[in-house]
């Protein structure tokens, strides 16, 4: 038995689940039991009738999560395959009236599916008010440092 509160919480839990499942893994079980047994029998109409009785368990149990889906896929084939070695059944068929064919004027007419365009649309390009740009500061010349370059601007502005 568990010491850590949580493990015993996890035990209750999974004994809980495992009941639960229990129900659906003995319906499928004993569905496909019934279903092998009806083909073995050679009955078309009651294996057909058991046969689908045991795809709606596994589909079942596949959905709540008691069997893997390719689990359920594989045992639902495995039945068809035994189903169809039973050989060709007799089909009911009968005898239909002939469709009237309507006159082709009256028939709607098909729209064309559109065609891709071959030109890539060039994305637009949202235009944003223009910022008052600030004046560059002038080129230094190739002798001028910090101190000329500001004297010779204060010499500019005073002329």
């Amino acid at each position: 038995m568990a010491n850590i509160k949580s493990q015993i919480k996890r035990n209750r839990q999974n004994d809980k689940r495992r009941l639960r499942n229990r129900v659906y893994r003995g319906a499928a079980r004993t569905a496909v039991k019934n279903a092998r047994a009806a083909v073995v029998s050679g009955d078309p109409e009651n294996s057909k009738k058991a046969l689908l009785e045991a795809i709606s368990q596994l589909d079942r149990a596949a959905q709540k999560g008691v069997l893997h889906k390719n689990n359920a896929a594989r045992r639902k084939s495995r039945l068809m395959k035994q189903f169809a070695k039973l050989g060709t059944f007799p089909v009911k068929t009968e005898v239909a009236a002939p469709v009237m064919a309507e006159p082709e004027a009256a028939a709607k007419p098909k729209k064309e599916p559109s065609r891709r365009r071959t030109t890539k649309k060039e994305p637009e390009v949202e235009t944003t008010p223009e910022v008052e740009a600030k004046p560059k500061a002038e080129p230094k010349t190739k002798g001028e440092t910090k101190k000329t370059a500001s004297r010779a601007r204060t010499a500019k502005k005073t002329d």
